[in-house]
């Protein structure tokens, strides 16, 4: 299009004067500038921003708060941003039947914080801080909650999105979820199915130096049959503290205090237990201009792979995540030439062909992410 202010003009139509504008630095995607933003506020102003989007030939892009929009396969050129930030809010919440209708631009933490105050969450626990509902959804964004609960998708009854050519649609899946990852669109909102909140949590902290020794004590946990609602592991590389595994345990008062006390026991003097999470619980080992790696493979076998990783990269990597349920990230220096992360990453794909696990890159600077094998949207969790 040799003029681009007909587009704008619509999409002003549209969104409004104050929610549709040209893009600026910060809207890009993999390093590359998007022309238009658009910020519609209901399903069918974003059905007729996907309509003209169609019309014009527009590639598209949802956008939530951000967080994850460089994750995976670089996409290209982007025309297009279409902001949910606008699709926010709890549109219902059934607080006998424990379900809740969301707009999919809420930020999980205003989510939670709300369900909060009926005594209810999501329990889902996303590592990106400022994780929308429909961000989330969208890779199925899981945090330390995976162990017990499993991932977000297994909450969700119902979303409603809207499809590329600005057709309204709504999905529950085969198996009563839905299918997340085969929607290609906008997705406006979803049914939750909730939780009670727990009376008490407290955390069960140990230090563990060694991918070995995290193994072992995770191996105490399930010997003991405690039932923790998450297992983390932080094993930092070279110069870092010394590494940690934390074990969650939520419910009643004393139930929680009895279950952390024999696993500290087993754990050892070392063992401490608080009622607030270590620092670095639940949130991501890598930052914008490293190379995120995620690892998973059965927990027997999680030790052996970050070994593996550490004998490719040529020395300790640092690593993060779900130890209970082999599920981790792995942080390689963003500076690295693309064959160099290639042959990483194909050294321990070889080592997990024969474990049933598999590693994946999910993010990189954009000059390397253009040059090398990038998660697909299905990989990204």
């Amino acid at each position: 299009m040799s003029d681009s202010s007909p587009v704008l003009d619509a999409l002003i139509d549209i969104c409004g004067p104050d929610y549709a504008r040209a893009a600026r630095s910060v809207d890009a995607v993999a390093g590359r500038r998007a022309r238009f933003v658009a910020v519609p506020a209901t399903t069918t102003a974003v059905a007729d921003t996907l309509r003209l989007a169609a019309d014009r030939g527009l590639a598209v892009i949802a956008r939530g708060s951000g967080s994850k929009i460089d994750w995976g396969v670089p996409p290209g050129d982007v025309d297009l941003i279409v902001d949910t930030g606008r699709l926010g809010g709890m549109w219902h919440h059934d607080v006998g039947a424990g379900v809740a209708e969301v707009g999919t631009g809420t930020p999980v933490r205003a989510l939670q914080a709300a369900l909060a105050l009926r005594g209810q969450r999501m329990p889902v626990d996303p590592p990106a801080r400022t994780a929308t509902v429909g961000g989330m959804l969208a890779v199925n964004e899981s945090g330390p909650l995976r162990h017990r609960f499993g991932s977000p998708a297994g909450h969700i009854d119902r979303v409603a999105y809207v499809d590329l050519e600005g057709r309204t649609a709504d999905s529950d899946g085969e198996d009563g979820r839905p299918g997340l990852a085969d929607i290609t669109g906008v997705i406006v909102s979803a049914s939750v199915r909730l939780v009670p909140l727990p009376a008490a949590r407290r955390w069960v902290s140990v230090a563990a130096p060694t991918p070995q020794e995290v193994r072992k004590l995770v191996d105490r946990v399930g010997a003991l049959g405690l039932e923790p609602s998450a297992i983390e592991t932080d094993l930092p590389g070279p110069g870092g503290a010394p590494g940690s595994l934390a074990a969650l345990f939520e419910g009643d008062e004393a139930g929680v205090v009895e279950r952390a006390d024999r696993l500290a026991a087993a754990w050892g003097s070392g063992a401490s237990i608080a009622p607030i999470a270590p620092p670095w619980w639940g949130s991501y080992p890598f930052q914008r201009d490293d190379v995120a790696l995620s690892v998973s493979a059965p927990p027997a076998d999680l030790a052996a792979t970050i070994y593996a990783l550490g004998d490719a990269a040529g020395g300790p990597v640092p690593v993060r995540g779900s130890a209970g349920v082999g599920s981790v990230y792995a942080v390689l220096p963003g500076t690295l030439a693309p064959d160099r992360l290639a042959g990483i990453v194909d050294t321990v794909r070889h080592v997990l062909m024969a474990r049933n696990g598999r590693v994946a890159v999910i993010a990189a600077p954009p000059e390397l992410a253009a040059h090398v094998e990038m998660a697909g949207r299905r990989e990204l969790f």
